[in-house]
């Protein structure tokens, strides 16, 4: 299904955003926005991610528009890239689609006091050492094992549970949004099963589009910003991809099977049974709400600790404390995730259930919710690339408050199914590719190598481009990739 090529309307609204008109289809409640320029449209023209955002549309409560970022591509129910906001009062629903099976999923970014120059006698050795330590792959456990009495803490309270065990720092709560707790959540409503799942996969790295990434900064646009972020031209940084591993997506598939005839008894009709949804004050969406905040807390809880890991491995390489090494956290976003926000929707304020599926928060400056350290910038956005070419950091903008409901895209978005970048991959090394331009890479199999490499992606650039021309998030720093480990 995804496959096929779309071919409804795209109407040009300006030189960075497309409308699906609500005329489309019967039933659509809003027009769909695609953010994007006209080169990456006709990338997005591929596959049948614009039909998922008018399908979108559908949703009972819908405010403004069914939006999509430029990294859009195909995904379960919702596009990868969708944004929508739903009106409890007016009878919005709560999506598992819109939220994604890896709930949580984010990225975390570490600045250092290291320079490319310090880093690149160890840079083979300092991979190596991160790829033995930290624990990456599909199902991989762990050092870390907790009870089901500490999972449950760790899914109520996040990372700040992780202090009994000295393995967070009040700073790492500062830096992260939300300082890693959603309120309201209710790990009783988390499955058995999806205990046992968890219980020895946090701080674990996971595999697909997950990585740890050691990186360079290589063009610092916004002085002003880096500066407050602490980030420099020529510093390593680590940027680290993950979610809430098997406990996340066991928390999606045991609500969308509790939620597969729950549309029909509240006479919701939809065009896709993977938008499967119920209303937010009903007991059905209260549950679902209660279980996702668990595990999005259980996801900032896994990447504190492969941030800790990260930060051991630093420690044993070049000899001194992570404090000497100044690696302190600079932000943590997530990027799958539902939150309950306040929003100015056609002139009238109004709290919406924000849905965001492979799209990152962009609040601008001095906005209430943008952490105290960088209100005077706006919220850290960071989006990460491929793991040949580079990542990026920029700052929300009042942009995205007027269009996107305070959002802007979570990485490149890919062009190549994984079974396309295996074909893709037939006869090549892609290691030996990435070294070639400097990159050591290290993962458990060619096969994940093959389904990451750098043709599978959008080029992350230009995606960053329409982020910015189109006011959602401004260009602070552009970070090139050194070494990289993969599941």
């Amino acid at each position: 299904m995804g496959t096929q090529r779309y071919q409804g309307p795209l109407e040009k609204v300006n030189d960075y955003c497309w409308r699906i008109p609500k005329s489309y289809k019967p039933g659509m409640r809003v027009d769909g926005l695609i953010y994007a320029d006209e080169q990456l449209i006709e990338h997005i023209r591929e596959d049948q991610a614009p039909e998922q955002v008018a399908n979108v549309a559908f949703l009972p409560g819908i405010q403004r528009a069914s939006l999509a970022m430029p990294d859009i591509h195909w995904g379960y129910g919702f596009c990868i890239g969708g944004v929508c906001a739903t009106d409890p009062k007016q009878g919005g629903v709560i999506s598992p689609g819109g939220v994604g099976y890896d709930i949580n999923c984010g990225v975390r970014l570490v600045r250092s006091n290291l320079s490319l120059d310090d880093v690149a006698p160890y840079k083979e050795k300092l991979v190596e050492e991160l790829f033995r330590h930290v624990p990456a792959g599909t199902g991989q456990g762990g050092k870390y094992k907790f009870t089901h009495g500490e999972l449950d803490r760790l899914m109520r309270e996040g990372p700040r549970a992780l202090g009994r065990w000295d393995l967070v720092t009040e700073s790492d709560l500062a830096h992260t949004e939300a300082t890693g707790c959603l309120e309201g959540a209710e790990p009783q409503n988390v499955s058995q099963r999806a205990h046992e799942r968890g219980t020895d996969q946090c701080g674990t790295l996971g595999s697909g589009n997950h990585f740890l990434e050691v990186q360079v900064v290589d063009r610092v646009f916004d002085q002003k910003a880096a500066q407050a972020m602490g980030l420099a031209e020529g510093m390593v940084c680590v940027m680290i991809h993950s979610g809430s591993r098997g406990l996340g997506y066991q928390v999606c598939d045991d609500a969308l099977r509790m939620l597969r005839n729950v549309p029909a008894k509240y006479g919701i009709s939809l065009p896709d049974r993977q938008l499967a949804c119920a209303p937010i004050e009903s007991p059905e969406g209260q549950h679902y709400l209660g279980a996702m905040r668990a595990a999005a807390n259980f996801a900032w809880c896994n990447r504190q600790l492969l941030m800790w890991q990260t930060r051991e491995c630093f420690e044993r390489v070049f000899g001194q404390t992570w404090q000497q090494l100044g690696m302190t956290l600079v932000y943590d976003v997530a990027h799958n995730i539902a939150k309950f926000e306040r929003h100015r929707v056609d002139g009238e304020e109004k709290n919406v259930w924000v849905h965001r599926k492979g799209a990152t928060r962009a609040f601008p400056a001095h906005h209430p919710e943008v952490p105290p350290l960088f209100r005077s910038i706006g919220q850290p956005v960071i989006i990460p690339g491929d793991m040949g070419r580079a990542s990026w950091v920029l700052v929300g903008q009042p942009g995205s408050m007027e269009q996107t409901f305070g959002s802007a895209c979570h990485g490149a978005g890919r062009t190549l199914s994984r079974k396309a970048a295996v074909r893709h991959a037939q006869g090549r090394r892609i290691d030996r590719e990435l070294a070639q331009i400097g990159v050591v890479a290290r993962a458990r199999s060619h096969r994940g190598l093959a389904e990451e490499q750098p043709a599978a992606y959008k080029d992350v650039d230009l995606v960053v481009e329409v982020v910015d021309r189109a006011g959602l998030a401004k260009k602070v720093a552009r970070m090139r990739p050194i070494g990289v480990i993969k599941g």
